[in-house]
């Protein structure tokens, strides 16, 4: 039996592998557990929780209702970013490991507990988001990662486990995929998704219809921003949880967020994952369309070079770094001039930006820009600034040519 560790907090999800976690951590530290299941909005695991764990012997099951933390303090700030990690992933996962870690901390903190543990693998980003944030919220708090300690390689061997400890497995047909389901998307990988060039099951996503059964009629809609936080749909102001609920009702109707990459973990390894994004990829096209009318355009490209360094330091996991908060304030500096609406249409699988306007500080000048005769802008002023422009490429030409090139 292990020694040094007598009190645990784990992130329970009441699955077969952190069920088997909770008894595997008694049997081998001879320690009190302590689950600490965090409600993300993944539905009824976090109900049904808390009997499980009591059941495989847990000496105390928590759940904490994050819902709203969640969205306002880490969905709603990578909005404020437009956070993309790799073009395509609006990072779901990514955002939701802090906020459980954050309280996994806590709860330890409150219990006396001498460390936390979770059910991520040696091979996932996971483990690194889950300790990253509780090594920068607690620096002396200690990890229990049974993943990288014991032998059990797979399904088999944890069913095996279970039987000899009386853990009911579910009865269910095994999903040929893993899942992980918050508030603002569901992620699937592993099993028949692990061969790139197979499509993904049929059936299986959640949360969006497929495309191709979607309602043969668009649907408009309209988000408004108050400094760059989404604050409404149609004209009624919504608390952030009720906004993104309502938003993930309307873009999963019309099968909109559907991603399925092949994506760079910070580990080392290329891995393919499917994502459902609904609302969030509604709220992403339309705070970038109320961004093109009220930011300027050096302040537009530089917070879009960044953002590509704000989505790599969320996906590896540095939420509480210090890059990120700092480049949080710049993001969020910036933001306090994005205030408007965007008007969407929703059609099977597609958004597509139908108009925009601002409240306050828009860039966006008519009178300027107009092909109809107008008085601010004197055409004829154009030759000078391409001459200035292209001195450097005739310049170069003139080298090129002269050297016979």
């Amino acid at each position: 039996m292990k020694k040094g560790i007598k009190k645990v907090v784990l992130a329970y999800s009441g699955g077969l592998d952190t069920s088997i976690i909770l008894r595997w951590i008694v049997e081998e530290y001879g320690a009190e557990v302590i689950t600490y299941t965090a409600d993300v909005g993944q539905g009824a695991e976090a109900e049904e929780a808390h009997e499980k764990a009591m059941a495989t012997g847990a000496v105390e099951a928590i759940t904490e209702d994050l819902r709203a933390e969640f969205v306002e303090d880490y969905v709603f700030p990578a909005v404020r970013s437009s956070a993309l990690y790799e073009g395509y992933y609006l990072m779901g996962t990514s955002l939701a490991r802090p906020v459980i870690s954050k309280g996994l901390v806590r709860v330890a903190e409150e219990y006396g507990a001498d460390a936390i543990s979770h059910g991520a693998t040696g091979k996932g980003n996971d483990q690194v988001r889950f300790e990253l944030s509780a090594y920068a919220l607690k620096p002396d708090i200690k990890v229990v990662a049974p993943w990288r300690e014991w032998n059990m390689k797979g399904r088999a061997d944890l069913e095996a486990y279970a039987k000899r400890f009386g853990i009911p497995v579910p009865t269910t047909p095994e999903k040929p995929y893993s899942m992980d389901a918050n508030l603002l998307h569901i992620s699937y990988e592993g099993g028949v998704l692990e061969d790139p060039w197979a499509g993904p099951p049929h059936g299986m996503f959640r949360m969006t219809v497929d495309p191709e059964d979607a309602p043969d009629e668009p649907e408009v809609v309209t988000i408004g921003f108050r400094a760059g936080n989404p604050v409404s749909v149609n004209g009624v102001e919504m608390a952030p949880v009720d906004l993104l609920t309502v938003l993930n009702e309307l873009g999963g109707k019309h099968g909109i967020g559907r991603v399925d990459i092949v994506e760079n973990r910070f580990v080392g390894m290329k891995s393919r994952g499917v994502y459902e994004t609904p609302g969030g990829t509604i709220l992403y096209h339309a705070h970038r369309a109320v961004e093109s009318l009220t930011l300027d355009r050096e302040v537009a490209h530089l917070r879009d070079e960044l953002s590509l360094r704000y989505a790599e330091m969320v996906y590896n996991g540095f939420w509480f770094s210090p890059e990120r908060e700092a480049l949080q304030a710049f993001m969020d500096d910036v933001q306090s001039r994005v205030n408007g609406e965007a008007r969407l249409r929703l059609y099977k699988g597609q958004v597509v930006v139908e108009g925009r306007r601002s409240t306050s500080h828009d860039l966006y000048d008519e009178a300027t820009v107009t092909f109809e005769a107008d008085d601010v802008y004197n055409q004829a002023d154009a030759d000078g600034f391409i001459r200035l422009q292209s001195l450097r490429l005739r310049t170069f030409a003139e080298k090129r040519m002269g050297e016979g090139e």
